[in-house]
């Protein structure tokens, strides 16, 4: 999926492991590149300059590609970049089976200007947990056109994240 901005093309996803497959009628499927478990206790405020993200410990996929998650909170990035145009911002929904199977994902706005490899919250509620493979399919993207430019672009800490 593709918009123009000017003369210039401007992809909302670059990187897609098979466009075919993950571009959907309402959006963009998003996939798994890792898994981080949380070590420690993050800090918020309302000044951003006390904010504290948690540590997190990378885990492993076996050889097969496949991972083990119990029942918990996890930090996923995706392998996917997402460019949000200024006169866009996206929200993001996950897979259905996801649902069916006990785990949801939990998301933040993507907001106009925001350019990166996202993360999301991955929680497992299913007392049995679940077993992903790297590349799986979470979440699709779904964007929403804004009534013209945003008079500002997004310009957090967490711009071109991951890249």
């Amino acid at each position: 999926m593709t918009i123009i901005t000017g003369s210039q093309a401007c992809p909302l996803v670059e990187g897609q492991l098979d466009p075919r497959i993950q571009v959907q009628m309402c959006g963009i499927e998003l996939t798994l590149l890792r898994v981080e478990r949380f070590i420690s206790a993050g800090e918020v405020a309302f000044d951003n300059k006390e904010r504290k993200v948690s540590e997190t410990l990378d885990m492993q996929f076996d050889e097969s590609g496949w991972i083990y998650l119990g029942s918990g909170a996890y930090l996923v990035t995706f392998n996917e970049i997402v460019n949000i145009p200024r006169d866009m911002a996206a929200v993001a929904k996950p897979r259905s089976t996801l649902l069916r199977s006990g785990i949801s994902i939990e998301t933040a706005l993507w907001d106009p200007g925001y350019r990166g490899r996202s993360q999301s919250l991955l929680v497992v509620y299913n007392s049995h947990g679940i077993r992903i493979k790297k590349n799986a399919r979470l979440l699709q993207l779904v964007f929403m056109k804004l009534n013209g430019d945003s008079e500002t672009a997004y310009s957090g800490i967490y711009q071109e994240e991951n890249i």
